[in-house]
């Protein structure tokens, strides 16, 4: 589709050629947000839903970070203060960053909006939104880091 969008008005010659750039790029593309994605994984997996939770079409990692009273999730008392406190942490943490920041990481990780869709979104190039989400990860991770969160 995207050759067909993109490069139709090309000699035909071409288009093995760009078909092939096309699809290693796209290529690299997924790995690089499953490899972006995974470390937010990793960083939420305290917070996983229940397998019942799990199955359900719209789940929302979000949904998993707000601490209801009547869960029945966490027991203990010592368990529920420090996922409070980790909670707290990290909306802190969210806080710190820039806005235009803040925006393009809650867009493509949480939003999981393509980066072509955050551009348009945030009035900008694809470029900037890879900037602005590097740098936030960086931030959040060291903002983390520094409290104690062990990533």
């Amino acid at each position: 589709m995207k050759l067909v969008a993109s490069y139709a008005a090309k000699p035909v010659e071409e288009l093995p050629l760009l078909f092939q750039r096309i699809l290693q790029n796209t290529i690299r593309d997924y790995y690089r947000r499953q490899k972006t994605r995974s470390l937010w994984t990793t960083l939420f997996s305290a917070f996983t839903a229940s397998d019942q939770d799990k199955n359900q079409e719209d789940f929302d990692i979000l949904e998993t970070l707000q601490i209801k009273p009547e869960s029945n999730s966490l027991k203990e008392p010592d368990a529920q203060l420090e996922r409070a406190q980790t909670i707290n942490l990290i909306e802190k943490a969210m806080e710190i960053l820039p806005a235009r920041q803040r925006e393009a990481f809650i867009l493509r990780y949480w939003e999981e909006m393509s980066l072509a869709e955050t551009a348009v979104i945030m009035n900008c190039s694809e470029g900037s939104v890879k900037t602005h989400c590097s740098r936030a990860v960086h931030t959040l991770a060291s903002i983390l880091r520094e409290k104690g969160v062990k990533l």
